[in-house]
């Protein structure tokens, strides 16, 4: 009887102590849990502080809107006088007036040209003015009251040519009385180099003599001269596409393209050539004419023959 309660009692027993011991294994195992998570959580913590933070790209920003442009101003104010382009009764009248007085205006239309451009020219250089090429204001009162220039050369010849080369221009007198008056641009003065030589940009001073013409355009060394009159050696004479106000060749006289055309008949071989205003000099490269004739040759007594100018497409050597 007493065994039969004892082990009764310890089967009640086990059954307590097996239904306890999942609920004490469960509040055992919540701790552990706990335990091994924490360092987990704090791992995540650190990893995700630790990562730099992301940003979405920026939106693109719309493009700067353009600056208006500003309003067009006036145009500038032309050029003070006239000039190439311009037309009418004052340049008719400003050409009937320079052709009176000798300088080579070409056709006498009432259009402001080229050649109206140079006789302009002429006249500024012989009375000191600016060398515009334009009717400015001070020309056009000096148009009505001016006169011949006196000669460079008086008692020269009755049909010769002086070439004053500090104003840079030429007059050509026929039957000793002044017939036209044309700019020129003489020698520059540079220092320059040709085919293996240099020499001084100079148009010797002194009296000559034309002696040999080159008619039309020819090719040189040195540039595309047209019409020829060859005074000092290789000097001459000749029309040029750029004729500026100011000494600009390499030694010889250029002249406007449209007096070239004519200039060459009133100009006879043997006429004489005074340059004057400059020292004598030796010609660049002491050049001879094509003709090989010897440089700085005086000028014979005044000739009242005429030379026919001979026709030639032959290269020229010269100074240009």
């Amino acid at each position: 009887m007493l065994f039969r309660r004892t082990v009764l009692i310890c089967c009640v027993v086990a059954v307590l102590v097996a239904a306890a011991w999942p609920k004490e294994a469960s509040q055992r195992a919540v701790p552990a849990a706990a335990s091994s998570a924490a360092p987990t959580a704090v791992t995540t913590t650190t990893t995700m502080a630790a990562r730099p933070a992301t940003t979405s790209a920026p939106a693109p920003s719309a493009p700067a809107a353009r600056a208006p442009r500003p309003a067009p101003g006036p145009p500038p104010p032309p050029p003070p006088g006239l000039g190439v382009g311009a037309r009418g009764p004052e340049v008719l009248a400003l050409e009937q007036r320079l052709d009176t007085l000798h300088y080579d205006t070409g056709a006498v239309d009432g259009l402001f040209d080229s050649n109206t451009a140079f006789a302009v020219t002429a006249l500024q250089k012989v009375y000191g003015m600016p060398r515009s090429g334009r009717a400015t204001d001070d020309v056009l009162a000096a148009v009505p009251t001016a006169t011949d220039p006196p000669p460079v050369v008086p008692g020269g010849g009755a049909r010769r040519v002086e070439i004053d080369v500090p104003r840079q221009v030429l007059f050509l007198y026929q039957n000793d009385t002044l017939f036209k008056i044309l700019p020129v641009s003489t020698g520059s003065g540079a220092r320059y180099c040709v085919d293996g030589g240099c020499a001084r940009a100079v148009t010797p001073g002194g009296s000559y003599r034309v002696f040999q013409r080159v008619s039309g355009w020819q090719k040189s060394r040195l540039g595309m001269p047209v019409n020829l009159l060859y005074f000092n050696g290789g000097i001459a004479i000749h029309g040029a596409p750029s004729v500026p106000p100011y000494p600009a060749s390499h030694g010889s006289v250029r002249i406007p393209l449209g007096a070239s055309h004519w200039f060459p008949a009133l100009v006879p071989n043997g006429t004489p050539v005074y340059v004057k205003g400059v020292g004598n000099a030796p010609v660049p490269f002491n050049e001879p004419a094509p003709n090989g004739a010897p440089p700085n040759q005086p000028p014979p007594p005044p000739s009242t023959t005429t030379t026919e100018p001979p026709t030639t497409s032959t290269t020229t050597k010269g100074v240009l």
